[in-house]
Formats: C-alpha cells, sequence, structure tokens
C-alpha cells in the first residue's frame, strides 16, 4: 500500500456506463429487460432495469462535478468523465488528495436494491454478476488505487453465498447488500439463520458486508411532494444518513454479531454524532431491562466497538465522541461524486474537522482502519 496523501475515502460511487449490462448480458435471453438507458420524448433519457423506470434525478448521480449541484445530468453526454472513467477519477482524487477509494453503485442502488427488487432469480444473479465483473474489471483492473466491492443477489442466501465466493476470488474486497432485503422480496428476515450461510462465507473470506444508508425507504420519512427538488434534494440528505438509526439497532440486537464474532460490518454514508447517541441509548436499555438474562454476553457498545464501523465525511461533532464509538471504528469518506460530497475541498473538511486531533488517533480514521478492514 502506498500512502501519498493520507486519506482512503470508503464511500464513494462508480456510474455505470450505458453499455455495462447491455454488453454482458444475452440480448436473446433477457431482450429489453437489460439494463439499459432509454430517449424520453423530452429529449431526456432515463434508465430502464427489468422493463422498470429508475426513480432517479438524472442518469446519473454526479451533482458534485456538475457546475450547479443541484442539476444532474438528463443525458449521457452531459455526465462528466470523471463520473464513469477510471482514468479521470484518479485526476479528480488527486487534485483532492485521495489515496484509495472503496467503491459502492449508482444504478443498481446505493446498496443494490434496485436489483433486490427483481422478481426473476435468474435475471437478478445475471444483474449482479455483469456488474461485479465489469467493476473488477474495468475499475480495479485499471489501478489498485480503487478498491471494489461485490453486490450479491439476495433471493437466496446460499446463492448470495455463491456470488461472494466468486467475487472475492476475482479481487472484490467487500460486499454491498440492502439492509432489509425482506422488503424487497419475499425472503426471511436479516435476523434469521436462513442467512448464516451468506455470514458465514463473509467472516470465512474475511470481507465486510457493508449497508449504505437511505436504501431502505421503509425506515425513512419521505419528503413533502410539496417541496421543490432543492429542498427535497437538502431533506434526504439530512434523513439519508440517520435513516441507519434502526438499521444498526436491529444488528446490535440480532445476534448477527454474537453467532459470527468476526465478520464486519461497515454502516456507508452514515455520519458520526448521533451514533454516540445510539451506542448510549442502547446500553442503556440493555442494563435497565437486564437482557444479560436474555442470553447477551456483551453490551451493544461492545458489540460494536468489536465489529462495526461508521463513517463521516464533513462530521465535527461526531469526532468529539470518537471514543465512545471507538477510534478504531471510524472510517472518512469523501462521497464523490455525489452532490454532497466533499469534493472538491475534502482536505479542508479534513482539516476542520481533527482540528486538536492527536496524530496517532487521525491517521487511524482517516487511513489505518480502512487499510486493516480491506486488507490494502
Amino acid at each position: 500500500m502506498e500512502i501519498k496523501y493520507g486519506l482512503i475515502s470508503v464511500d464513494d460511487h462508480v456510474q455505470e456506463t450505458p453499455d455495462l449490462w447491455t454488453s454482458r448480458m444475452s440480448k436473446g435471453q433477457w431482450g429489453d429487460r437489460i439494463p439499459h438507458l432509454q430517449d424520453q420524448e423530452d429529449g431526456s433519457q432515463v434508465w430502464l432495469v427489468d422493463g422498470q423506470k429508475l426513480d432517479m434525478e438524472g442518469v446519473a448521480s454526479a451533482g458534485a462535478l456538475m457546475a450547479d449541484r443541484n442539476q444532474e445530468p438528463q443525458r449521457w453526454d452531459e455526465v462528466p468523465r470523471a463520473a464513469y472513467l477510471p482514468s479521470e477519477r484518479l485526476r479528480a482524487m488527486d487534485a483532492d488528495g485521495v489515496d484509495y477509494q472503496v467503491l459502492y453503485p449508482t444504478v443498481p442502488g446505493v446498496s443494490g436494491e434496485v436489483f433486490g427488487r427483481i422478481v426473476d432469480p435468474d435475471l437478478e444473479l445475471a444483474c449482479v454478476q455483469a456488474y461485479n465483473d465489469w467493476l473488477i474489471e474495468e475499475w480495479r483492473g485499471f489501478s489498485a488505487r480503487f478498491i471494489s466491492q461485490c453486490l450479491v443477489p439476495i433471493y437466496s442466501a446460499d446463492a448470495a453465498a455463491a456470488e461472494v465466493r466468486r467475487a472475492v476470488g476475482k479481487g472484490h474486497r467487500g460486499v454491498v447488500m440492502p439492509a432489509t432485503p425482506w422488503n424487497l422480496k419475499e425472503v426471511p428476515h436479516i435476523n434469521e439463520a436462513d442467512w448464516d450461510p451468506l455470514w458465514a462465507t463473509c467472516q470465512e473470506l474475511e470481507v465486510p458486508v457493508c449497508f449504505h444508508s437511505g436504501s431502505s425507504p421503509n425506515v425513512r420519512l419521505q419528503a413533502w411532494e410539496g417541496y421543490s427538488p432543492v429542498l427535497t434534494a437538502a431533506m434526504n440528505g439530512i434523513t439519508g444518513p440517520v435513516s441507519s438509526v434502526p438499521i444498526l439497532a436491529n444488528l446490535l440486537f440480532s445476534r448477527i454479531l454474537t453467532r459470527f464474532p468476526s465478520l464486519k460490518f461497515v454502516l456507508a454514508e452514515t455520519s458520526l454524532a448521533w451514533g454516540a447517541y445510539q451506542l448510549e441509548t442502547a446500553d442503556h436499555q440493555f442494563e435497565r431491562q437486564r437482557l444479560h438474562k436474555e442470553g447477551y454476553q456483551y453490551k451493544p457498545s461492545e458489540l460494536f466497538q468489536r465489529q462495526c464501523y461508521m463513517t463521516g465525511w464533513y462530521d465535527r461533532a461526531g469526532l468529539k465522541v470518537r471514543r465512545y464509538l471507538g477510534v478504531e471504528n471510524i472510517l472518512w469518506e469523501s462521497n464523490f461524486p455525489r452532490a454532497n460530497s466533499s469534493w472538491p475541498n475534502t482536505r479542508e473538511y479534513v482539516q476542520r474537522s481533527f482540528e486538536g486531533i492527536p496524530d496517532g488517533e487521525r491517521r487511524m480514521m482517516l487511513t489505518d482502519n480502512a487499510a486493516k478492514l480491506y486488507k490494502l
């Protein structure tokens, strides 16, 4: 691992190209169900997956690269090259002082939830595998500074485990999946033992399971229809990170962490400050309701510090309570190229947020924790 700038960003997004799935999936078998762009009468374009229009503001999520961050590109020829070209992405990283990027998807959903809604299991798997192969070949294959993470099909835990084994064998370093898969299709709750084959595989291969905030609309307050697009985007930017509150609460009490004591979970794009409240509240409930009598050996905060990570990118308040979260449990991101990214001023955000924090702790949160987790 070569560190030049002193920052590993653990949550950034690739913008998938229009030919990703059309060039890798059988037109004869799948036809127009293949994810693709389609022209609209007003001259704009939209993504279609399994014949359904995606609920995206444009054809890409690249607000940080646009002249106006409140506007997303409406046609592919408007998408900035740094969103989808690895060579241009490296230039943007160098300009912002970022050594490595851990990559999340866009069109499949930030946690793969778009593909998770596909009813046909064969189509879901084909879409997932095409993405995983493209990411490892086109991005990880281009530069080791890109840390790729695979998607999984959620129709079956055994199928998910098999895809993790295949993808990690190709070089993926993490697993991205929806935190509430039972809200996408008829599958067991994530706490059920049915999912144990997936957790066991991830634990064996030592790859983290990553839940991205905002991918579970059922636990998120939706913006009022009367808001303007700008206000809607602002509210979503606020409610997205804290929509992980019930996700983390469930994880802490689910016994998944107890059954798989070396399995790691990342809650991406969460911000940090609410995490201290969450752990303090969970510990209070644990103690007052004597959950040790329910068979829980460790307090929620102890489980969190053993196996979980949260991410920040503009945070100051969250770093003030870093010891409650655990200095070893904090990761940093730039969230490029989404509209609320710190790019191109990430260094300024880091300088402001880490003011007064000892160098050793700063290095852990900015590089060392991520390097250890992703085996760089």
